[in-house]
Formats: C-alpha cells, structure tokens, sequence
C-alpha cells in the first residue's frame, strides 16, 4: 500500500486557510509543485510528455514478500493514527477571526508575524514541503519498527512541531495519560453538557396513597370538584348539580333524586333530535352522558339509580312516530307524576303513619338528619303531642346539627350528642326513629355511617326500633356486609393531608402524618334481626317483607 499523497495531509491546512479564488489556484500550483520534487522528474518512454508514477508507485512493482507487505501496511497505519493525533492536538477548538491556522499557530506558540497576507501566501508553499518531508521521515521511521509516538516527541524536543494544545481540566475530571513510550498528557475530552455536571438531586419520596389494602375497591377515580375536562354535551344544570353534589350543599338521598329528576327535565326540553335518528335511541345516550358526569361528581344513591331506570325504561317506550314536542311533554309530566307519588305523596303517607307510633312524654332518639323524620316529628309536634327528641350526630358531616336547629326553631326541646355518648343518653330514650338510604333485598338496612351502632345500642336495651323508607329506596340486592358495597368519601373531610396549617393559636404547621390509612366510609349496613318494623307508603312491615313491597312497587 502507498502512503497517503501529501494533499491529504495539507488539506486541513489548506481548508481552514484558503478564504478566495487566486489562493486555491496558488496553492494547487504548491502542491504540483511539491509532487514533482518527491517523483524524481522521471519520465515514461510511451508518453515523453507525460508525468510517470513517483518512486513510491515503482516501489510497488518491485517483488515485495506477504511478511513485508503486512509490515509496511501496519506501519503506515500506525503513521496515519499518529498524524491524526497530532492533528487533534494541533489545531485549537477555536479559531480566532482575521487569520489561517498559520497565524493562529504563532499565537499560540508565542511568536508574531509582523507580515501581512501576502508573506503568509509565500511562506505557505514552504510550509506544505515542510509537512510532506515531516510525513516521508516519519514513514521510515516506523518502517525501521520504532513508534510514532517517539517520532513525534523527537520533533518537539528539536522544535519542528510545537508542543500540543492542552484543554483546562474541570475540577472532578482526571487527566489521561498515554499508553505508549510518550508520557505527554492529553486532555480528556469531555462534551460541553458533561463538563461541571451538576450531581442530581435526589426528591424526598413522596408519601405513599394511604388506602386501605382490603377496602381497596370503593375507592375508584376521586371526585370531581371542577367542570375542568366535562364533556361538551353536558347540560350546564347538570354541571351545577354534579358540583351541589360533590360538596354536599344536596347532600340526602331524596334530596338528590329530587333534584336529578327536575335537571332531566331541563335537559328533555333543551334536547333536539339529530336527523337521521329517533328520539328513544338518541335521548337515552345523551341521557348517558349526564348520568357519567353525575357519577363522577360522587356515586349515585339507590334512589337515584331506581329512578334513572324508571326514566329510560320510559324513553325507550315511546313511539318513533311521535311528534318531538309531544314526546318531550309526555316525558316531562311522568317524571312530575313520579316525583309526586314516588316521594312526595309517598313522604306524606309515611309520616302520618309514623305519627301514631308516638305518644305524650316519648323520648325519640333519632340519628343524623332524614327529611322523612324531620317531617315525621314536626307533624306529630303540629297535632299537639309533646315529646323530647334527642340527636345523636357524628363526623365529618355533622348533619344532626342541621336538624336539631331546625327542631328547635319549631319549638321541640332537642337534646344534641355526638355517637361517643350514646350509651349515656340511649337509656333515657323510648322509640328509635332512623332514615335510611336504602334497604336490601335482604332486610338489612344501608344508611349513614354510625346508624349500625344506634340500632344494635337500642337493641340491647329493649328499645324498638323504627325504620321510615320510600319504597324508591328498596332495591333487589342482597347485602351481607358495608365491606363489598360502600361509598368512600375524600380522607381530607377528616381533617387530614391538610399541609401548611397552622394550628390555633401557635405557628405550628401541621404536616402530612406518614404512615396513615384513612377511611372514611359513608355508609354501614344494620342487620335485619335490630330492625323491629318498617314504615312504607304501602304500610308497616317487617324487614323481610321488602322484596315484596319492591317488586309490587316496580311492577306499578
């Protein structure tokens, strides 16, 4: 193999240099120039005046051995890594502006040229000679087996080449040392986002979900407290609903049912049936889409459910060949008709019903708030009949609190306790009268969270216990535990997870306790045997005629 021509190794040079027309035409003549020196100015008999191949070329033809070859090609390989290297190391990473690497070469190297650019065009031609000399005796060099790392420190140490150019090293970086016989360092190169690094700083882990392992089920996606991200067919009645709901301002299960029922209508008589469809199958997906964003806000009641099925069940019975408007106003007068009979009416029946069960001088204990209950005590106290009404409240809602005002403004004497002194004030009690918000197929009864407790504390102190229920809330599943079907409110309405606080009266702040499993469940489930009678619309029943009265109320 031959060694590399000698524009190779002035083209760097030459690249960096050459800036206009008339110096890329001198320096080609250099290098013409430069070729016919190291040829030997031999010529060819078939040409006479043609250039021959250079005396390295003829050197070829010569009867060279395989042992030979293989020397001569390691050692210009080695010659063509070592030129690299001083290439590298030669030449700086920046290039000052206003002059070739020449110049920029005698300012490194301490030296100034006083000269201007036409006596760098005429030392150049010597420079390129002088590299090409450089590179033969360097071939030799290795061919004779010695290294090229020496060579190349023999230079310096006589001053041919100049000493490499040597990066500043960043603070926590080592420097590189070679491996040859030179013991010259070289920088290590490093990339600009490398150098100085900043180490990473490690986050504080953050705490973990704090869940409850085996509730894990009722917790589901959390609550939505925003319209942020609803869907745009969401009627906006039904986004101020969702968010009524979210933040308890209508927190009871009648309540809710009430109120999804009168937003339906709104969302009937804005509804408009897209062409190419019939209002029964279009009116119950748009009715979907109120529905999910209703579930998302928080999950919906028993009540809530009956009367959404009873809704659609409605809808999809409509003719298709109805007019529009008299289907929406056929649909808008039945869910009038079943808010009436369904929970007004059926409020009123259960009310007067529950007013006989109490007489002069009772003590009525009852738990949290229920409308119906509420009703049922301000009809009895209308009819004359004087009695003291104890309520029994728990966290985080406090919702006994609202009743027992509302109690007190019609003139009842209300006694207000919280479910840690209910054994002290269950004793002076004689009738228990409890809401629900619902009942199972089953007889157990699924109400608020504490109610459970009430029941069986009266149970053990031989005190009946009366459930008031619209037989809306019934349902036809069978529920043996408040484990497998529950509502999971947010843990912070217990007060915690509540950061940068501070506490009354200090500067304290309260942190975020670690290792805490909140659950605030918002239900219980009270087993049929503490129940002694049911109130319905249809009349008093025992707990285990219910799936009765709910597949006569479904069927009607």
């Amino acid at each position: 193999m031959s060694p590399a021509p000698v524009e190779e190794l002035a083209a760097p040079i030459m690249t960096d240099s050459i800036q206009d027309a008339p110096e890329k035409k001198q320096c080609k003549r250099d290098s013409k120039q430069l070729e016919k020196r190291q040829s030997g100015a031999t010529q060819s008999t078939a040409n006479g005046n043609k250039d021959v191949p250079n005396q390295v070329t003829n050197q070829k033809d010569e009867k060279i051995s395989g042992a030979e070859l293989k020397k001569r090609a390691k050692a210009e390989k080695a010659a063509k890594r070592a030129h690299a290297k001083q290439e590298h190391n030669y030449i700086p990473e920046e290039v000052p502006k206003g002059g070739s690497p020449d110049v920029v070469k005698d300012r490194l190297t301490g030296q100034n040229r006083t000269g201007d650019i036409k006596d760098e065009h005429a030392h150049r031609s010597s420079d390129i000679y002088s590299m090409g000399a450089l590179f033969n005796e360097m071939l030799t060099w290795v061919g004779q087996g010695q290294s090229a790392d020496k060579f190349l420190e023999s230079q310096r140490g006589k001053g041919t080449l100049p000493q490499p150019l040597q990066a500043p090293i960043p603070k926590g970086q080592h420097q590189r040392k070679s491996s040859g016989a030179a013991n010259a360092p070289k920088p290590l190169q490093l990339r600009p986002s490398q150098q100085q690094a900043p180490a990473p700083v490690s986050e504080p882990p953050k705490s973990e979900v704090k869940k409850v392992a085996f509730l894990s089920h009722l917790y589901g996606a959390p609550r939505r407290t925003t319209v942020a991200g609803a869907n745009k067919d969401v009627h906006p009645s039904v986004l101020a609903l969702g968010l009524q709901m979210s933040n308890y301002v209508i927190c009871g299960s009648s309540a809710r049912c009430v109120s999804a029922l009168l937003v339906f209508k709104r969302v009937i008589n804005a509804y408009t049936t897209p062409s190419g469809t019939s209002l029964p199958r279009h009116l119950t997906l748009h009715l979907s889409t109120q529905i999910d964003y209703l579930v998302s806000c928080r999950p919906l009641s028993i009540s809530m459910g009956n009367a959404i099925r009873w809704l659609k069940l409605a809808i999809s019975t409509i003719d298709p060949d109805t007019p529009e408007s008299k289907a929406k106003a056929d649909l808008c007068t039945a869910i009038d008709n079943f808010i009436r009979e369904r929970i007004t009416v059926a409020g009123q029946a259960i009310a007067t019903s529950a007013c006989s069960r109490i007489q002069d001088g009772d003590v009525i204990l009852t738990f949290a708030k229920s409308s119906i209950v509420e009703r049922t005590l301000a009809e009895a106290y209308r009819q004359g009949k004087r009695f003291r009404v104890i309520v029994v409240d728990s966290l985080p809602l406090h919702e006994g609190r609202n009743l027992a005002v509302a109690l007190v403004n019609l003139g009842l004497t209300v006694q207000y306790a919280l479910t840690h002194t209910l054994s002290h004030v269950v004793g002076d009690a004689t009738k228990v009268l409890l809401g629900a918000h619902g009942m199972m197929s089953n007889g157990q009864l699924y109400s608020r969270i504490g109610t459970a407790m009430v029941a069986m504390m009266a149970k053990e102190t031989d005190i009946p216990v009366i459930v008031l229920c619209e037989s809306v809330k019934f349902t036809d599943r069978v529920a043996l535990d408040s484990i497998s079907y529950n509502e999971h409110a947010p843990p912070e309405e217990l007060g915690f997870f509540k950061t940068n606080v501070k506490k009354e009266g200090s500067s304290e702040m309260i942190p975020d306790p670690p290792n805490l499993q909140v659950l605030n469940l918002m239900y219980d489930l009270t087993p049929a045997e503490f129940i002694n009678m049911v109130i319905t619309e249809y009349g008093s029943i025992p707990p285990s005629s219910v799936p009765v009265v709910h597949r006569l109320s479904t069927n009607t």
